[in-house]
């Protein structure tokens, strides 16, 4: 019997029952288990996992448990630079390419409005997900914890709001993305760049009214939406402005 000493740190504490939060515990552990093994048995997703430590020592999430062993389990850095000290992937969660799942349309729509290239489609089920994730080194978006145990997904984060607005604030904050938004920068239907076009040329697609009254326009060459600042180009602003570090260009 192999038995070892757990400890969850921050906001992984939420994926364990109210008895083994923000504190140590023991468990029974499988003779041939690994520290991925045992995390994910006890609720938390391999994928909110930046640092492990085995008995003060940084290690991978294939190292067999042995017993006696004090494991302590860390979640993302924001704003540490601990690439010397990680072990469980060979880079940390910064790659800012994101994949939302079927229920998360509306974060998709806003990390779009904020320039984050966020794939969504309602029609994907998990293992394409899974499958897209790995291939394009996306961070997979979710509130399914077990979307995220599968072993194709490197990076995810699991969404604790349930709003929209809520779940963006959430993911700037844990993220600390403020600093690589580029508001209005992509299209909010496709999530392809956006060009500048100038007003003759919008005024061709647009009724008088709208074309006299705007001096930027913004096009999408694969749906042919155009985009202008008009009202709710400024509430959209609205929505975006606390989240954004003072003095960022809004462009």
């Amino acid at each position: 019997m192999v038995r070892a000493t757990f400890r969850f740190y921050e906001e992984l504490n939420d994926f364990l029952p109210a008895e083994r939060r923000h504190r140590e515990f023991d468990c029974v552990c499988a003779r041939a288990a690994t520290t991925k093994h045992m995390i994910e048995t006890l609720g938390v997703p391999h994928t909110e996992v930046e640092l492990l430590l085995v008995n003060g020592e940084s290690v991978g999430f294939e190292r067999l448990l042995a017993d006696g062993d004090r494991v302590a389990v860390y979640p993302k850095f924001e704003r540490l630079d601990i690439r010397s000290l990680l072990k469980v992937r060979e880079q940390p969660l910064r790659a800012l390419r994101f994949i939302a799942d079927a229920h998360l349309g509306g974060l998709a729509r806003l990390l779009r409005m904020a320039g984050f290239d966020t794939l969504y489609d309602n029609a994907f089920d998990d293992p394409e997900i899974a499958e897209i994730a790995a291939r394009e080194g996306r961070i997979v978006l979710t509130r399914d914890r077990e979307l995220l145990k599968r072993r194709l997904i490197d990076h995810g984060c699991y969404v604790r709001a349930h709003k929209p607005a809520l779940q963006v604030r959430e993911l700037f904050q844990r993220l600390d993305l403020a600093g690589s938004a580029c508001p209005f920068s992509l299209c909010l239907h496709c999530n392809l760049p956006l060009r500048p076009i100038d007003q003759e040329e919008a005024r061709e697609h647009l009724p008088s009214r709208i074309g006299y009254s705007y001096s930027r326009f913004m096009y999408c060459d694969k749906c042919r939406r155009l985009f202008w600042e008009g009202t709710h180009w400024r509430s959209m602003r609205a929505v975006l402005a606390p989240l954004l570090e003072p003095g960022i260009e809004q462009r």
